[in-house]
């Protein structure tokens, strides 16, 4: 981003958007963390390059397309609230997700087994079918676009930018580079993406869920594009063990180099994901958010600086909105779920109705002078300490919980 862009911090948008702290940033925009003063709640606020703020034709399609992913409605899917230009920046405000992508969840916990891609893949697919279903192509299905938060929901962010970009008189070149690893043939070739152009990005996305790495490399990011134009991608059993035969099909047909050969839209593909599912008896699953992300780091940050500094003192009524200091903020956080087992066969919990000692119990327990007593309590939390480090080697989806 230019240096305009960091001026943004501490400004407010239309008079309404409160611009906090930056969260994330990129060839095409920048996303902070924002304020609706109106509605006093969180925001995401994304705002676009100069360069492209300058281009008339972007600036329509990015409205119409902004007003058309704002009508969809699907758990799946991002919420956008609002849109417009205000002093030549472009902006879309949308929902907060607090938590942080999937990119940033592979990074820390590595492939994920099959029932945790289903958790994935399920909300992603369905808010797809219902952009496809509504004439819409995401054209940039990756797992940066992909946000988990710490409840557990899955949604698909960032509809309709590429397009709006590849339509403007500047260089998307950024743009196609950055999702060379994701992108579906005809698009490579031709630029040409529909719904199945979204399905195959989908399974090659699945496709990294499974085995931790892209199906295709490539010394170059074209490198890497012009390959899927020559070669099939494998099936994910090939690369790893462990992978059902269920889900290798479900892949494989999804990147099928022929768009005709592959699901149609996102909700045929995810009702072959549910079907597999199924057959496989896979348990419910929640996915867990990143313990440590950009946007977790930025809102915590500026959330305890703004504790630090206190209540603001009492403005005048007449004071314009921008200059008001919001008194609490919804929606914090709640702490990452604790450890637990990915399977019942690798670590056992312990029983439901043992019982805990809380806290505030804990300090009201007399202290044991007798100092055998304290070698015996030293030597059990030497044991504990290796057990949770043993746990921790298994499994690291241990992080996760599964649904009752």
């Amino acid at each position: 981003m230019n240096a305009t862009a960091d001026t943004l911090v501490g400004s407010t948008i239309e008079g309404r958007y409160r611009i906090d702290a930056p969260i994330a940033r990129g060839g095409m925009s920048a996303v902070y963390l924002g304020v609706d003063l109106r509605l006093g709640r969180s925001v995401a606020v994304k705002v676009m390059d100069s360069r492209y703020s300058g281009d008339p034709l972007f600036l329509r399609r990015f409205e119409f397309e902004a007003r058309a992913v704002a009508g969809l409605k699907h758990p799946g899917l991002v919420a956008v609230y609002d849109q417009g230009i205000d002093n030549g920046i472009a902006f879309l405000v949308m929902e907060l997700v607090e938590g942080g992508s999937l990119r940033e969840l592979l990074r820390e916990r590595g492939p994920m087994p099959p029932h945790a891609v289903v958790a994935v893949a399920d909300p992603v697919l369905g808010g797809l079918g219902t952009a496809h279903r509504a004439g819409l192509v995401h054209r940039d299905v990756k797992p940066e676009n992909v946000l988990i938060s710490d409840a557990g929901e899955v949604k698909v962010a960032d509809f309709g930018l590429v397009r709006a970009v590849a339509e403007a008189g500047v260089t998307s070149a950024s743009v196609i580079l950055g999702t060379a690893a994701y992108l579906s043939p005809e698009q490579v070739e031709a630029g040409d993406a529909d719904a199945r152009s979204d399905v195959y990005s989908m399974g090659v996305m699945m496709f990294e869920l499974l085995t931790g790495r892209t199906p295709f490399r490539g010394d170059t990011p074209l490198a890497l594009a012009y390959q899927r134009l020559s070669y099939d991608v494998p099936a994910p059993g090939d690369v790893v063990d462990g992978v059902p035969e269920e889900l290798d099909e479900i892949v494989l047909r999804a990147t099928e180099r022929n768009p005709a050969d592959r699901y149609v839209d996102g909700f045929a593909m995810r009702e072959a994901l549910l079907a597999a599912a199924e057959d496989l008896d896979l348990p419910p699953f929640t996915v867990p958010a990143p313990r440590r992300s950009a946007e977790r780091e930025t809102i915590a940050r500026y959330r305890a600086a703004h504790a630090q500094a206190g209540p603001p003192p009492a403005q005048p009524q007449q004071q314009p909105p921008q200059h008001t200091r919001m008194q609490s903020r919804p929606g914090v956080a709640p702490s990452t779920p604790p450890p637990g087992p990915v399977g019942a066969s690798t670590v056992r919990r312990p029983p439901a109705d043992a019982p805990r000692v809380t806290p505030s119990e804990s300090r009201r327990m007399p202290v044991e002078p007798d100092e055998s007593r304290a070698m015996v309590a030293l030597v059990w939390i030497v044991v504990v300490l290796l057990i949770a480090a043993a746990v921790g080697a298994v499994s690291w989806w241990a992080g996760a919980t599964y649904l009752s």
